[in-house]
């Protein structure tokens, strides 16, 4: 249980997995956080974020093309991945029972913002928290045309990148001391995050009762 209960400090924790993990890890989280259901609570935001800022001071030796080139192809692929899940398999979330690692009210909230903003969705759905997760999942389960998901798939990715991690990079490049200010970062983030997550999920609730 002790290891179980470390494990889970330690994906949770950004900074470690910058330090300790490196690119790999760090490629895979934002993969599975942009796409497997299960994965709705990984670190977002704020990884790809630290990610650049310790790339612009050094303690992260990746070039930022490289590191660019790989957040970008990760939060792609992972919401594709999770598009044709929704597509061929999404018809198991309405029957499904809720649990730790999938609640129904995810799926209601990320379908209110596709009937407000339609497929734009997938590029405001990066900037936020768990709807990033489910927003290519239930554009496969509404059969999304393919053509559309990847026009918005590619364009919220490069976005989404571009401005955390890229902005990330130039913050660490031009000010090397914000490093020791880590955890006022994460915490901003994280403020940001619930906010959102309450927000949308309080909407939902007023729109659908």
């Amino acid at each position: 249980m002790n290891s179980l209960t470390e494990f889970f400090q330690y994906i949770l924790n950004s900074e470690e997995i910058i330090r300790t993990g490196g690119l790999l890890v760090i490629t895979f989280i934002v993969f599975a956080e942009n796409g497997l259901f299960f994965a709705f609570f990984l670190p977002g935001d704020y990884l790809v974020f630290l990610a650049g800022v310790f790339c612009g001071t050094g303690i992260l030796d990746v070039p930022i093309g490289i590191l660019l080139i790989c957040m970008f192809t990760a939060a792609v692929l992972g919401s594709l991945v999770g598009y044709i899940f929704g597509k061929y398999f999404g018809d198991i979330f309405e029957n499904r029972p809720d649990s730790f690692f999938f609640k129904k009210k995810h799926i209601e909230t990320t379908r209110k913002y596709f009937e407000k903003y339609g497929s734009r969705t997938l590029i405001i759905s990066r900037f936020l928290p768990v709807v990033r997760t489910f927003a290519p999942i239930l554009a496969g389960l509404v059969k999304m045309p393919f053509a559309s998901f990847l026009l918005n798939n590619v364009a919220g990715g490069a976005i989404w990148i571009g401005t955390l991690t890229g902005g990330g990079y130039l913050f660490g490049e031009r000010f090397p001391w914000i490093v020791d200010y880590v955890q006022y970062i994460i915490i901003f983030f994280l403020a940001i995050t619930t906010f959102t997550v309450i927000k949308g999920y309080l909407n939902a609730r007023k729109e659908m009762g």
